[in-house]
C-alpha cells in the first residue's frame, strides 16, 4: 500500500465569516490549493508554518503531538480553516509544523467530509454510500 495524495483547498475560516456578513469580498478570502497526504492514522489536519502564514490564521493554542518515532513535540494550533474536496467541506483547526513538510489530512477532516482512502487506486474518494453530500454518523440519538 502506497501513500495517497489529493488536491484540497484550504480557506481562512474567519475570512469566510466576514464574507457571509458582507464585510469582505469573495475575492479577498485567503485560500490555497495544496497537495495533501491523506492519512487516516493521523487525527488532525497539519500544515507547515508557511501555509499558516499565507492563510493569515490565528494561533488558538498549543497541543502535544506524538510523532511516528514516538517522540512528543508541542505544536501551535491554528484556525479556523475550511477544508474543501470536490463537493465537500468541513471546518477544522490544524497543528502547525514549524518546518516545511507536506500538508497532512487526518481522520477528523476526512470524517467531516465523509471521505475514504481507496488503497487500490491510491486515491482520496467520496464515500460511495453518500456521493451527493456528506453523511455524518450520529449514533445514540433517535428521531
Amino acid at each position: 500500500m502506497g501513500i495517497t495524495y489529493a488536491a484540497i483547498e484550504l480557506l481562512n475560516g474567519i475570512d469566510l465569516g466576514l464574507v457571509r456578513r458582507g464585510a469582505l469580498a469573495d475575492n479577498q478570502v485567503r485560500q490555497l490549493t495544496v497537495n495533501a497526504m491523506a492519512d487516516s492514522g493521523a487525527l488532525m489536519l497539519s500544515i507547515p508554518q508557511s501555509v499558516c502564514t499565507q492563510l493569515g490564521l490565528d494561533i488558538l493554542g498549543e497541543a502535544d503531538a506524538e510523532l511516528a518515532d514516538g517522540s512528543v513535540v508541542q505544536f501551535n494550533i491554528a484556525g479556523p480553516i475550511e477544508v474543501r474536496f470536490q463537493n465537500r467541506r468541513t471546518t477544522v483547526e490544524a497543528l502547525v509544523v514549524p518546518n516545511e513538510t507536506d500538508v497532512l489530512l487526518g481522520a477528523i477532516p476526512m470524517e467531516g467530509m465523509d471521505l475514504l482512502v481507496d488503497p487500490k487506486q491510491q486515491k482520496l474518494v467520496l464515500n460511495p454510500k453518500s456521493p451527493g453530500k456528506a453523511r455524518v454518523m450520529l449514533k445514540g440519538h433517535r428521531p
